[in-house]
């Protein structure tokens, strides 16, 4: 099976391809932003972990979307 070009996919698949590519870099924005404000002590873990983590890995959203729930700390509970 060969494989598929850009201009081979439906502009359907194109559209959902090119929205998830948004909605990846929205969120990886908005983890890096707020992981480079929050101070060490805020954080589950390593900053230095998880900026690399959330800059390298390519995980279509997940993993920004887990620093933002779990790895920062709830201060005060």
């Amino acid at each position: 099976m060969a494989k598929k070009t850009w201009n081979d996919l439906s502009p359907r698949t194109r559209q959902v391809i090119a929205v998830a590519a948004v909605v990846e870099g929205a969120l990886k924005a908005w983890a890096l932003a707020d992981l480079a404000r929050r101070p060490a002590v805020e954080v589950k873990g390593s900053k230095m972990v998880w900026r690399v983590a959330i800059t390298v890995v390519s995980s279509a959203g997940a993993l920004p979307a887990a620093y933002l729930v779990f790895g920062r700390k709830r201060l005060g509970t």
